[in-house]
């Protein structure tokens, strides 16, 4: 893995701040504090940049930058606290899906499923509630079990039984035996190591790992010029050290989230777990960077003065939304386990010596 600052990724990153810095944040105590979807404001600034393309193979003309463009613009959206309008779209590029759908159901991942498809005579019926990216979004792609395999269903939003709601923070859409048939399955949400939810995942956690920077950031700033007691916060070693701590955590974090990236896009038979692993430390590291964040800041970061609660809110929806992370130790626990015993099964008896009288 070359950790040499690649020129390209350079520059991208400073496009993409430069347009996502032009969009009003949505700074307000109540609602949502982004907006996510297909028409979403960040959508602009992705267009222009053609980022659609950035991770499309050169056989389909794209540019063929592999999923670590793609998750260097999660990142950069995750930062600024916007909403993540370049996830579903590349969600369903990978899995042959119709592009503008918002993603559903997939916090139930991999444990269980929110969404109950039940059987029916030419096809199944879909029952449960989910949260949504984008409550207007014309199409759904949720995430549900069929036979008990994770699968991902296209609806159409004015489907039979299908309610949204966005009145509550993250938005849900609703399911009431709403009819599907097997034409509307776009595709195996498997564990593969390369394929299309271990991408997700992984995008998913460059994300979150915007947000942490992000909040990490602001609380940085803040306490270098908040003064308190005559000398300044950030001069003070009860937030100084956690703060510091904090740094050493994210950049922990992101060396695990750019080494999946690279190993799927370089070496995807060495990948095994590491989408896993990138998820669940991303997670836990952005709840805990984010309430550090938040109480370096003290109560100005529950005002709109710091927008500190931005993040904060972003946080506590989006460390669950690909599922909880214990939930994805445990599968890497179970790996582990798997490849001790074939290890150990596939090892030559101990051949016995000979004891001397």
């Amino acid at each position: 893995m070359d950790l040499t600052p690649d020129p390209l990724a350079v520059q991208l990153r400073q496009a993409l701040r430069t347009g996502l810095a032009g969009i009003p944040a949505r700074i307000e105590l109540h609602g949502a504090p982004v907006t996510d979807g297909a028409c979403g404001p960040t959508r602009a600034v992705l267009d222009a940049l053609e980022a659609a393309d950035f991770e499309r193979p050169a056989s389909c003309d794209g540019l063929d930058l592999g999923l670590t463009a793609g998750m260097l613009i999660s990142a950069e959206l995750g930062r600024a606290a916007r909403g993540n309008s370049y996830r579903a779209d590349a969600f369903a590029a990978d899995m042959g899906g119709p592009a503008g759908a918002a993603l559903a159901g997939l916090e139930a991942l991999p444990t269980g499923s929110g969404i109950i498809a039940t059987p029916r005579a030419d096809g199944w019926e879909l029952t449960g509630t989910a949260t949504v990216d984008d409550v207007s979004a014309g199409m759904f792609l949720v995430a549900t079990r069929v036979d008990g395999d994770p699968v991902l269903v296209a609806v159409k939003r004015g489907a039979d039984g299908v309610t949204t709601q966005d009145g509550c923070w993250p938005p849900v859409v609703r399911f009431e035996a709403t009819p599907t048939t097997a034409a509307d399955i776009v595709g195996a949400l498997d564990d593969a190591p390369t394929g299309p939810l271990a991408r997700a995942r992984l995008r998913q956690a460059a994300y979150l790992l915007g947000i942490a920077d992000g909040a990490n950031r602001i609380a940085v700033e803040y306490a270098g010029f908040r003064r308190q007691f005559g000398t300044r916060l950030r001069d003070l070693p009860a937030v100084s050290f956690p703060l510091a701590r904090a740094m050493v955590t994210l950049r922990t974090t992101r060396a695990a989230v750019h080494r999946g990236a690279w190993l799927v896009d370089s070496e995807p038979d060495a990948v095994r777990t590491a989408p896993l692993i990138a998820l669940a430390m991303a997670s836990e590291t952005t709840r805990d960077v984010v309430r550090l964040s938040m109480q370096s800041c003290g109560v100005r970061a529950m005002t709109s003065e710091l927008g500190l609660h931005r993040y904060f809110r972003l946080a506590s929806a989006e460390s669950v939304r690909y599922g909880d992370s214990a939930a994805l130790w445990r599968m890497v626990g179970a790996d582990r386990i798997q490849t001790a015993q074939r290890a150990a099964a596939c090892a030559e008896p101990p051949v016995a010596t000979a004891v001397l009288p």
